[in-house]
């Protein structure tokens, strides 16, 4: 081979001559190096990675150094062969494991599946397939004067990349947050249109939300399957997580208040000066971006066309369920009642309505918005038709249940001063084993002030028992010397026997028992 061909070959592979010789050169002492050049030449001594060095790498979190080290230590105990050097170590692993494998053994199953390979679904058809998730936003929202992040909830449909429904909440999300986010998505008509229908099959994550016995019911009762993904695993519903992600990098990175927003200085905070968007105002703008989406985005899969352009270009028939009907399928069902001249009786409540007039005595079934409690829906018990609603008796105004939850807040803010105070301990810094050493001195005049001010709410002291001692039991009676040295002696009144069934009284006889019955010489018990 010619020089003019060695350099070709080089400028080919994108290495040096000096490199594609020496390949030559191997190649001409062993035909196998030709198969694979530039790999070593394999030995039978080759050290190779075992499942001990596996558990090493795992314990030391990826750490190869750390390995080298255990590994030493134990050859120098006599524990096993001795290790080779650092670098060969490093070959062996970089050679016997995958890349996957490496960031598993260091970081744990998370990093190891950015290593894998996934398969995509087929597009199929509008309504086939929705997958839904809760999300928190990434952003500080103004919620009755609190900074919070509010959660959003939404379906999204597999073959269109649409969003059919939405919900958000200012706290964590529950069974409600997914029963109005359903109700959303399945109806069509404004200001929810055009996407809707019924699904076939709804994905979602092992949520307690979503599998709660109201949600599972409503979505039995609509006729679609729940499938029940395993945990951890977002590849598997690809398409709410990528909306996910794209949310926040589209529109949520704009707003203020974004909590990710990189901050000047050695430690993030927020600026003091900060104006937060108000939770109806964030709710407004989410909305404008979710129709943004489904009319002017153009996601890459479809291919130059809007979710909207793909909905109404998919031929298939949609499975409507009229607004009425969805109401009553999205509710949790409370079991019957009987009417009374109270109205319905519903966790100890009292719930009255105009259409109850002339209705007492009838059985009804309740049913009710989870967490939505000043109201509820009432159903014949008979014949399933909807009488009306139902809405709380007496029930409290705006300023009382304000003055109530500043109360509350006020217990809560103090209990937890004071179980921060009581588990407020420090502990001397030491460089040798030694027992911990509990920090805070105290003068014996605080320690007995604090113990006096306790003994002062200790009900068991207040009795002081030793102020006025117990009267002296009568001469007759077996007292235990501790017990008799506690009592006050002197001339008591005579305390009569308790009696038996005749009216016979019946002292203790030894040891404090109850003395055994005599018999007189006719046979006679006395």
């Amino acid at each position: 081979m010619t020089s003019r061909h060695v350099r070709l070959m080089a400028d080919s592979l994108e290495v040096t001559e000096r490199t594609v010789w020496r390949w030559l050169a191997a190649a001409e002492r062993d035909e196998s190096a030709a198969v694979e050049p530039g790999a070593r030449a394999q030995s039978r001594d080759r050290f190779t990675v075992t499942s001990e060095v596996r558990r090493l790498l795992a314990l030391w979190k990826g750490n190869v150094a750390a390995v080298h080290r255990e590994l030493t230590a134990r050859a120098v105990r006599g524990e096993g062969e001795l290790p080779p050097s650092i670098p060969t170590l490093h070959r062996a692993i970089q050679r016997d494991l995958t890349p996957g494998e490496r960031a598993g053994l260091a970081k744990g199953e998370r990093a190891a599946r950015k290593h894998d390979v996934f398969l995509s679904r087929p597009r199929g058809w509008r309504n086939q397939v929705w997958e839904t998730d809760h999300m928190q936003a990434p952003v500080l929202v103004d919620v009755d004067g609190k900074a919070r992040r509010p959660w959003i909830t939404w379906f999204t449909d597999c073959a269109t990349n649409a969003i059919t429904g939405v919900a958000v909440t200012p706290v964590h999300p529950s069974r409600e947050s997914v029963l109005s986010a359903l109700r959303s998505a399945v109806l069509c008509e404004d200001p929810y249109g055009p996407f809707g229908g019924l699904p076939e099959k709804v994905r979602v994550d092992r949520g307690k939300d979503f599998l709660s016995r109201t949600v599972t019911a409503a979505f039995d009762l609509l006729d679609v399957t729940v499938e029940d993904l395993p945990a951890y695993t977002p590849h598997l519903k690809g398409t709410v997580e990528g909306l996910n992600r794209a949310v926040e990098s589209m529109f949520l990175a704009a707003l203020p208040g974004y909590a990710r927003q990189p901050r000047p200085g050695k430690r993030a905070s927020r600026p003091k000066d900060e104006v937060l968007l108000g939770f109806e105002d964030f709710t407004a703008r989410l909305l404008d971006w979710t129709l943004w989406w489904n009319t002017e985005h153009r996601p890459a899969p479809l291919q130059g066309r809007t979710p909207l352009e793909a909905w109404q270009d998919d031929p298939t028939p949609l499975r409507d369920v009229p607004a009425t009907d969805l109401w009553t399928f999205t509710l949790e069902d409370a079991g019957t009642r009987t009417l009374t001249t109270r109205g319905v009786r519903f966790r100890k409540r009292d719930y009255v309505g105009a259409w109850m007039t002339g209705q007492a005595g009838i059985q009804v079934r309740v049913r009710f918005m989870p967490h939505h409690d000043h109201r509820i829906e009432v159903y014949h018990a008979a014949t399933g038709r909807y009488l009306g609603p139902a809405d709380l008796a007496d029930r409290a105004t705006e300023e009382q249940v304000s003055a109530v939850r500043r109360t509350r807040a006020a217990r809560a803010r103090r209990l937890k001063k004071d179980l921060e105070a009581s588990q407020r301990e420090r502990y001397a810094a030491v460089n040798q084993p030694t027992a911990p050493q509990r920090l805070g001195a105290l003068t014996a005049a605080q320690a007995g002030a604090e113990l006096a001010q306790s003994a002062d709410t200790d009900l068991a002291q207040l009795a002081m028992p030793d102020l006025i001692p117990p009267a002296a039991p009568p001469a007759d009676w077996r007292t235990p010397a501790s017990l008799a040295a506690l009592t006050t002696p002197g001339p008591h009144p005579p305390v009569p026997y308790p009696s038996g069934r005749d009216g016979a009284s019946a002292p203790d006889g030894p040891g404090g028992r109850a003395a055994p019955p005599t018999t007189d010489e006719d046979g006679d018990a006395s």
